[in-house]
């Protein structure tokens, strides 16, 4: 057969994400383009390697084969340029970080400080829910992944780079906003609007109402921070956020942070990739400045003053 490294490069992105466009969107191609090059991988092997149902796609038992084959061969690509980069130093390469929604909001100023020591690397930021964090790192896809508590029983190397406080927010005119030392059994009356099953700040939510033998009162379910900042500030309930994540509507007033009995839960945020990964030189030298660098750099941006700090 007469295969080429962008056909399986290409096809293997469609398949990991079982989606002709947002394989486009990674790879910086046309959606024509990309249809193309598997449709002329189908021709080359004889069988369809994608069948549709619906708007949906899913692998045929060919495509699970050559998708095993593309992820081995891509990933001998992928040593084979982390060892050339090696030679040639840290100067040039790339450097492809996926970050949890809520790191998304130290993530970029990480980034830039690492694009002013090297600027000749190519930059790629994905944001994503934990669930499809846990995806990128099962397929190895990201050099490095920066998150909250990372799953256990999976072989990962995780280091701690930031405190990551979790706070309970409520809109400024709600009746507990001046209350202090709220006892944690007075939220079980109010609606808390939740992120998706799964998130690490539901989990930790839930996980500490659990502790205290208390059941949380879901409200909405919301994916976006953003949108669960503007549904607690509309009046659709309460909501559990990381500090880090409303400086600026605490300074603005449009939240405030209420002073209830065990919170902030403190937790961190964790760098994260396969054990075993050998890291390529930028993003070994993203690591290494994340962890030398990350507290001096959120201490630019101080975080708002929890209720009762002196």
């Amino acid at each position: 057969m007469n295969l080429s490294f962008r056909q399986l490069q290409i096809f293997e992105a469609v398949a990991r994400r079982l989606s002709y466009t947002r394989a486009a969107e990674e790879l910086h191609l046309s959606q024509p383009a990309v249809s193309m090059q598997v449709r002329q991988l189908e021709d080359e092997i004889g069988l369809p390697l994608f069948e549709r149902l619906g708007k949906r796609v899913t692998l045929t038992e060919m495509g699970r084969e050559v998708y095993q084959c593309s992820r081995s061969v891509n990933a001998t690509l992928l040593d084979l340029e982390e060892v050339v980069a090696a030679l040639k130093g840290v100067d040039r390469g790339q450097l492809s970080i996926a970050v949890a929604s809520t790191v998304n909001y130290f993530a970029p100023r990480m980034l830039a400080r690492f694009h002013q020591r090297f600027p000749g690397i190519d930059l790629r930021l994905d944001i994503a829910n934990r669930e499809q964090l846990m995806r990128l790192l099962e397929a190895n896809s990201v050099d490095l992944v920066l998150m909250g508590q990372p799953p256990e029983g999976v072989e990962l190397d995780a280091e701690v780079f930031l405190e990551n406080p979790l706070v309970i927010i409520a809109p400024p005119d709600h009746p507990l906003a001046a209350a202090k030392q709220i006892p944690l059994t007075a939220l079980t009356d109010e609606a808390l609007l939740m992120r998706e099953p799964g998130s690490g700040t539901r989990q930790a939510l839930e996980r500490h109402f659990t502790e205290q033998g208390l059941r949380v009162r879901q409200g909405m379910q919301i994916t976006r921070n953003e949108a669960i900042k503007q549904g607690v500030r509309s009046g659709l309930g309460l909501s559990i956020v990381s500090l880090h994540t409303i400086e600026l509507e605490i300074e603005t007033g449009r939240l405030v942070v209420l002073d209830v009995e065990g919170f902030p839960l403190l937790r961190h945020w964790y760098v994260v990739y396969r054990r075993g990964k050998r890291l390529s030189p930028s993003a070994r030298a993203f690591h290494d400045m994340l962890l030398a660098e990350a507290q001096s750099l959120a201490s630019l941006n101080p975080l708002p003053a929890l209720p009762g700090a002196a």
